[in-house]
């Protein structure tokens, strides 16, 4: 699908409220890719993020898909709005293994109250890319509410 977002300085939006999340700087994700309707955020695999059978937790797999279907749906918002995730449901079809977490994450419909976003989280291993998860979440648009602290 192609959208057009709200806010011609979206990407800018996205870049300063994804460099405001402690969480993602700290297991180590960056913002690969943003463009209306749609966000990448890819997350090179260490053993600090591994249960215990060596995997990328699936928490973690959870974090950036939730964050890639979050920046998404941001990306089409106005200036004067902010996004919080209200609901979602992952599917973990794969081990996260591999030396790079790709996460996707696309509006499936945007909406004055509530948007619709899926990820799907891709696992790098060996210069392959293996479908690991796929998430759907719904997301509230909180009119009139800053995206940065008060």
């Amino acid at each position: 699908m192609h959208f057009v977002a709200a806010n011609p300085a979206f990407e800018a939006r996205v870049r300063a409220s994804f460099a405001r999340q402690a969480a993602m700087r700290f297991i180590g994700a960056r913002l690969a890719d943003v463009a209306p309707g749609r966000c990448t955020i890819e997350l090179p695999v260490h053993p600090d993020l591994s249960q215990q059978h060596g995997f990328v937790h699936g928490g973690i797999v959870g974090m950036i898909a939730d964050s890639a279907g979050g920046y998404s749906a941001f990306s089409l918002m106005p200036d004067d709005a902010s996004v919080l995730t209200v609901e979602f449901k992952i599917n973990l079809l794969a081990p996260a293994r591999g030396d790079l977490l790709i996460a996707a994450g696309a509006v499936v419909k945007p909406g004055r109250t509530l948007s619709i976003a899926r990820a799907d989280v891709f696992a790098r291993e060996n210069g392959r890319e293996t479908l690991i998860a796929t998430l759907q979440q719904t997301l509230m648009v909180m009119q009139g509410v800053a995206d940065e602290p008060t």
